[in-house]
């Protein structure tokens, strides 16, 4: 069997749970994951209060091989993501010097002044490392096995980017997906015979309702291309035996 590495992400920030600010990074996240080899297993979002983002923390950082935060580094009084992941671990907080320099640099770059507040994120805690941040000044964070990152989507990518290859994994997923007007309702026990024929995959079913027609695309995910492929070409097989118009593709 190959290692299965796993990953899990909390998203801290009030903005998200009362929905005035709607998460983007869950997708993009999980689609670098599972190119870097890596599952994304579980998400949670935790509002800005510190003996929540200690609890989520300290919960999925033990069973999973890396945990990602996004959220809750910028320079304002509700940013506590590293004074409480700093808790969670037990260490305390302490001026990077190295992102106070590149904080430095930048808002002397862009001809505005360092203040207490814009330079509070260079405060990491206690033998952590930096992430590159292209987009801005702020660097993301890395400590253990836990990556501090911005919650603003376009810079949590710039992050991704520089991370990537830097972290081991596993085979990445492939997906073959198959589609058809068939209510889930109608080919459940179908679905189970395929799934106890092709153990090494995954199959997902997705219903949709498009142009009043009731739906499903199935998603087979496997670490092998060929497994998938069997496993869709089997599932089609049976979908059309039952008087359905697969598409491989999806729908």
């Amino acid at each position: 069997m190959t290692r299965i590495y796993t990953a899990a992400l909390v998203i801290i920030g009030d903005e998200i749970l009362s929905g005035r600010t709607q998460d983007k990074n869950v997708a993009q996240i999980a689609q670098w994951l599972n190119v870097q080899g890596i599952r994304l297993q579980e998400v949670r979002i935790v509002a800005d209060v510190e003996a929540a983002i200690v609890e989520a923390v300290n919960a999925l950082r033990v069973r999973n091989d890396y945990l990602f935060t996004t959220g809750g580094i910028g320079p304002t009084h509700d940013d506590i993501t590293v004074d409480a992941i700093a808790a969670a671990l037990g260490v305390p907080v302490v001026v990077h010097p190295r992102a106070e320099q590149m904080l430095r640099d930048y808002y002397a770059r862009i001809g505005k002044e360092p203040t207490p507040a814009r330079m509070s994120m260079a405060r990491v805690p206690q033998g952590a490392d930096l992430i590159d941040n292209p987009v801005s000044g702020a660097p993301g964070i890395k400590v253990g096995n836990i990556f501090i990152m911005a919650g603003i989507p376009h810079i949590t990518a710039g992050m991704l980017e520089g991370l990537t290859g830097t972290l081991e994994g596993g085979r990445p997923l492939v997906s073959v997906t198959v589609g058809a007007y068939s209510p889930e309702s109608e080919v459940a026990d179908l679905l189970r015979e395929v799934v106890k024929a092709h153990p090494q995959v995954a199959l997902g079913s997705y219903p949709f309702l498009k142009e009043g027609r009731y739906g499903s695309n199935f998603v087979m995910r496997a670490e092998s291309k060929d497994d998938a492929a069997a496993c869709a070409e089997a599932l089609a097989e049976k979908l059309r035996g039952a008087g359905y118009d697969p598409i491989i593709g999806g729908l």
